[in-house]
């Protein structure tokens, strides 16, 4: 059992991470609650499905048009409509949900609400530690790893990156500096919602893919960015791995019923105890 529960609280751990990075991401720049976050989960999912199944693309081609596509939506979203309300935390709120709701009824209305068959990388498989895992999940946790540290690249040693840092730590002074806060905003939006997407085609072959699966979605990094200290993207990495391993724990010992109360009970627990999260910081890394 010890096994099993290593092998699959990483899987559950690194779609979460996934999930959670370009949330935690687009507070600690941008300081917007993206309610709309969910809906990029969705939309990997299903842009997988349409390119791969329905179009029937090649895999991996239509995995990276399917991460295409859905960052060009978060930089539009961006763009056409939180931008013009980026000063009112309210707007924006709403203005995400709305975005999210519409993204999810759209989709149940062009697909169905049957659940999708996305595919999956690798059929294969494989035994770890005594546990029987998917090639699809062993695959995630490798994709997850390396994004997350492409991530850590980009922003450590690009340009970009060190607007982005710019303006995190202060979007005044970067402004006065001549970055282009409007534009990095954009990107960084992009980037949340390519992360997002990233772990819809992931975990989709494994995971059930419908239109309900936007708002669980949310209320997941919402939780995981809360327990981690809004504003860490370390602290979301972290918070990711103790909610996976927790739920995966939780199910093996009580019942899987009961995993979708771990997250919730981290968040009064930290609230409680440490508001400001587990790495929780002003700056967003």
């Amino acid at each position: 059992m010890i096994g099993e529960i290593l092998v699959y609280g990483a899987v559950t751990s690194a779609i979460y991470a996934l999930l959670a990075i370009g949330f935690a991401l687009v507070f600690g720049v941008a300081r917007v609650l993206n309610l709309g976050h969910g809906a990029f989960y969705m939309l990997g999912a299903y842009f997988m499905y349409l390119f791969a199944v329905l179009l029937k693309l090649p895999l991996f081609p239509a995995a990276v048009l399917a991460l295409v596509v859905t960052a060009g939506l978060g930089w539009a979203l961006e763009r056409w409509l939180i931008r013009p309300h980026r000063a009112s935390t309210m707007a924006v709120l709403m203005i995400t949900l709305a975005f999210l709701l519409l993204v999810q009824q759209l989709v149940l209305v062009i697909f169905g609400s049957e659940v999708i068959n996305v595919p999956a990388f690798a059929e294969k498989k494989y035994t770890l530690l005594g546990a029987d895992v998917g090639g699809q999940q062993l695959l995630t946790v490798v994709v997850a790893v390396v994004s997350l540290v492409a991530l850590r690249a980009l922003l450590q040693h690009t340009r970009m990156g060190a607007a982005i840092l710019a303006l995190s730590q202060d979007p005044l002074a970067a402004q006065y500096v001549g970055i282009p806060i409007n534009r990095v905003y954009g990107v960084v939006l992009a980037l949340s919602a390519a992360f997002a997407a990233l772990a819809g085609v992931m975990a989709g072959p494994f995971l059930s893919s419908s239109p309900t699966m936007a708002l669980p979605a949310l209320i997941k990094a919402f939780a995981i960015v809360i327990v981690g200290g809004l504003g860490s993207l370390s602290g979301s990495i972290l918070a990711a791995i103790v909610v996976g391993y927790a739920e995966t724990i939780i199910a093996y010992v009580a019942s899987s019923s009961w995993t979708s109360v771990v997250s919730l009970a981290a968040v009064l627990l930290v609230l409680l105890l440490r508001p400001a999260g587990l790495l929780g910081k002003r700056a967003a890394f």
